[in-house]
C-alpha cells in the first residue's frame, strides 16, 4: 500500500530562475505600496530622499532611495520598527525581498536612512495626503483632534534635579579631563617610540560614551537653569508691577506679598538620556515621553494633520494644529470636534471659518449632561459668556449628535497604531521623534489608502 503524497525535494533544481514578481499576490499590500512610491518617485514628488547624496558620483553605491523608502514604510506599517530586525526580516520575508529586488541592506544602513531623511520623511506625510484627497478619503468636512502621550526611548528614573545634575557633570568634566590627559600621555609615548599615529577620532569608548553623556547632562542642567531664571524673571515682574499700583494708588495692596526673587527656585526635573522629552501623566500613570498630536477625518478615519510637541497637555494645541491643517492638507476643516483638553475662552474664539466643538466637560461629565440636561430652545441668550455659548451649543440636537463623532473618530486612529505596535518611540531629541511621529501617521494614511481600494493610475 502506497500513500498518495505530492512529491517533495529541497534540491529540486529548477531550469529557469523563478521571478519573485510571481511570488507576490496582485491584491498584496507589498505590491501596492510599491506602485505608490514608485508613482511618486517617477512624479518626482521624493527628490528630497536623494538630495543629500554625493552627486559626484564618488564614494560607495549606495541603496537606491525608494528601495529604503519602501522597505522602511512596508515594515512600520507591519510593527516592525527596529532596523536590526527590519534587517533580518529582508532575508525571510519574500514581500520584503519583492520590495528591494533581492537586495540586502543591512541595518547599520536602514537606520542611517531613517535617521538621515527625517525632514523628507515629514514631506512625504503630506503626499500621501494628497493621494487620500484625491481618492475621495479626506473631505476636510467634520475633524477630530486629539493628543496621545508616547513613551520616548527613555526612563523616569533618568531624571534629575539641578544640584544633582550639577554635581554628576562636575564629575563627568574631571573624568573627562582625566582619560584626555592619558591620552595626551600615550601619544607622547608613541612618539617616541616611533609607533604609527592612528586616526584623529579614534578615540577610547569609554572616552565617547562619558563625552555624549556629559553633552546630555549639560543640556539638561541648562534647561532645568533656564527654566529657574524664566521663573524669577517673571516673579521680579510681578514684585514691580505690585509696587507700580502701590505708588500710584498711595496705599499698599491688601493680600500676602510676591516672595523675593531670590526665594524662587525651581523644583523641576530633567531626563539625562533625552533632555528634551517631559513626564506626562497619562491614565495608567506617568511616563517619559512626547505627546503626538493628530486631527482625523471623521468619515475615513485619516489624519489629515499631525504635529509632536513636549507639552504636558492640550490646551495650547487647537489653534496651532488649525494652522497645521492648513498647512498639511490645504484648507482649515468646516467643523472640528474637540473634547475638554482644548478648552479655553482662547480657543473658543480661534476657529476662524472653522465652526469649533469644544467641551467644556471631561468625558464622562460630558455625557451625562447631554443625557440629564435637555436641548435648549428659542433665541439665544445675551450676554453669555463664551463657556455658557460653547455650553448651549454644544447641548444643540446637532452639537450632540456632531460631538459624538469625535470618540468614534480619533480614538480608534491611536488604537490601530498601538495595534499596530507603536507603543515608543526608538529615536532620541524633540526633531528626530517628531520625524517618527510623522511616519507613524504617514503608514497609517497608506493602510487606510489601501484599504479603500484606490490604486495608481
Amino acid at each position: 500500500m502506497s500513500y498518495n503524497f505530492r512529491p517533495y525535494d529541497q534540491d529540486q533544481l529548477h531550469l529557469l530562475p523563478e521571478s519573485l514578481d510571481d511570488w507576490v499576490p496582485e491584491e498584496s499590500f507589498a505590491r501596492f505600496l510599491s506602485e505608490v512610491i514608485d508613482h511618486l518617485w517617477d512624479s518626482g514628488k521624493l527628490k528630497a530622499f536623494s538630495d543629500k547624496r554625493n552627486k559626484s558620483g564618488k564614494g560607495g553605491a549606495a541603496f537606491h532611495p525608494a528601495l529604503m523608502l519602501k522597505l522602511l514604510l512596508c515594515c512600520y506599517c507591519q510593527g516592525v520598527m527596529s532596523s536590526r530586525k527590519i534587517a533580518q526580516g529582508v532575508r525571510n520575508n519574500v514581500e520584503l525581498r519583492y520590495l528591494t529586488g533581492n537586495q540586502l541592506p543591512r541595518y547599520r544602513a536602514i537606520a542611517e536612512f531613517r535617521k538621515q531623511h527625517l525632514d523628507a520623511l515629514q514631506a512625504l506625510f503630506v503626499e500621501v495626503l494628497v493621494l487620500c484627497q484625491e481618492a475621495g478619503l479626506a473631505k476636510m468636512g467634520k475633524v477630530a483632534l486629539d493628543g496621545r502621550k508616547v513613551q520616548s526611548n527613555a526612563s523616569l528614573d533618568k531624571n534629575r534635579t539641578k544640584e544633582s545634575l550639577q554635581r554628576e557633570r562636575e564629575e563627568l568634566e574631571k573624568d573627562v579631563q582625566r582619560l584626555l590627559h592619558e591620552a595626551d600621555l600615550v601619544d607622547e609615548q608613541e612618539d617616541k617610540d616611533g609607533a604609527p599615529t592612528g586616526a584623529p577620532d579614534d578615540l577610547p569608548l569609554e572616552f565617547r560614551s562619558k563625552q555624549d553623556r556629559l553633552r546630555r547632562i549639560t543640556e539638561a542642567h541648562q534647561r532645568l537653569v533656564d527654566k529657574e531664571n524664566q521663573a524669577k524673571d517673571e516673579q521680579a515682574a510681578k514684585i514691580e508691577q505690585r509696587d507700580h499700583e502701590e505708588q500710584e494708588t498711595g496705599k499698599k495692596k491688601r493680600g500676602r506679598k510676591p516672595k523675593p526673587v531670590d526665594a524662587i527656585k525651581d523644583e523641576s526635573k530633567a531626563n539625562t538620556t533625552d533632555p528634551e522629552s517631559r513626564i506626562l501623566k497619562t491614565r495608567k500613570g506617568y511616563v517619559q515621553g512626547y505627546n503626538g498630536q493628530a486631527m482625523a477625518d471623521c468619515e475615513s478615519q485619516v489624519i489629515v494633520a499631525q504635529d509632536l510637541t513636549q507639552q504636558e497637555n492640550d490646551v495650547n494645541q487647537l489653534k496651532p494644529m488649525l494652522e497645521r491643517c492648513e498647512e498639511q492638507a490645504g484648507a482649515r476643516p468646516q467643523i472640528g470636534l474637540f473634547d475638554a483638553g482644548y478648552w479655553s475662552e482662547e480657543n473658543a474664539k480661534s476657529g476662524g471659518d472653522t465652526t469649533l466643538y469644544i467641551a467644556t466637560l471631561k468625558d464622562h461629565k460630558q455625557r451625562k449632561a447631554f443625557k440629564d440636561q435637555k436641548a435648549p430652545r428659542g433665541r439665544k441668550p445675551k450676554n453669555l459668556s463664551p463657556r455658557e455659548e460653547m455650553e448651549r451649543k454644544l447641548l444643540t440636537k446637532k452639537g450632540k449628535e456632531l460631538y459624538k463623532r469625535r470618540s468614534g473618530t480619533i480614538e480608534p486612529v491611536f488604537g490601530q497604531m498601538w495595534t499596530r505596535g507603536f507603543h515608543r518611540f526608538l529615536l532620541r531629541g524633540k526633531d528626530k521623534v517628531r520625524g517618527e511621529w510623522s511616519l507613524w501617521c504617514t503608514c497609517h494614511n497608506i493602510l487606510k489608502l489601501w484599504s479603500s481600494g484606490w490604486s495608481v493610475g
